[in-house]
């Protein structure tokens, strides 16, 4: 029984002293906890004063941005009623100009008709004198042809020379465009033929093409002018 005894006094003897032992750490913790929380504590005191500082900071600024706001909103109203009542100024003036504008139109319909009327026939003048035209080109075409040929004869050419002279004489349309004296000029003075090997008509020919081109725009001229005159007339 006493050597049982003994090592039962060592081990109560550990337990004694490993109690004590804890108990110390367990203050130690436990102070070294109440030391961080009270930091934390003081931390979030800090942060949560700073916060509050903070959205005072910004509660003021947006204070001072809604009285801008407020004020340009003012401003925005005032100018909205001033652009209304421009608006409506406006919209006056409009309607009576367009009812001097219609007024006008009424008086002006009549002129408007005959000057449609005189349009359409001369147009009709102007189709009819431009079918002329490519009727005269294909001719010239093949008669600058026949001039640029070596083997096709002279007598051909002046043929054509003689039936483009006869219709520019006796065609109202060509007459009207003195078609004659520049069909005269052409056959006269018209010498230009392309190169040897050329097939394509068209490079045969330097004034006829001109005057092609000039008779296309006085048939242009002539038919406004035509216009013009029927309304003068009327």
């Amino acid at each position: 029984n006493y050597a049982l005894l003994v090592p039962m006094l060592g081990l109560a003897a550990f337990r004694w002293i490993w109690s004590r032992e804890s108990q110390k750490e367990i203050e130690k913790e436990r102070e070294a906890c109440c030391q961080r929380t009270t930091a934390f504590q003081q931390d979030l005191e800090a942060k949560y004063h700073a916060m509050i500082s903070e959205n005072r900071r910004a509660v003021a600024q947006l204070s001072v941005e809604l009285e801008k706001e407020q004020n340009r909103t003012a401003s925005y109203r005032e100018a909205l009623i001033s652009q209304g009542r421009k608006l409506v100024e406006e919209k006056k003036l409009l309607e009576q100009e367009r009812a001097q504008v219609m007024q006008e139109k009424r008086q002006v319909q009549p002129l408007r008709n005959a000057y449609l009327s005189c349009l359409q026939k001369e147009e009709n003048w102007q189709r009819r004198a431009r079918l002329l035209l490519k009727e005269f080109e294909a001719v010239l075409t093949e008669r600058q042809k026949i001039y640029c040929s070596l083997f096709l004869p002279r007598s051909k050419r002046l043929e054509l020379e003689k039936s483009l002279l006869v219709r520019a004489s006796v065609d109202p349309v060509a007459a009207n465009l003195e078609m004659a004296a520049g069909l005269t000029d052409i056959f006269q003075h018209d010498t230009y033929c392309g190169d040897v090997w050329n097939t394509n008509k068209r490079q045969n020919g330097r004034l006829m093409w001109l005057y092609l081109k000039y008779w296309e725009l006085v048939v242009e001229l002539k038919k406004f002018k035509r216009v013009e005159e029927a309304i003068l007339e009327k």
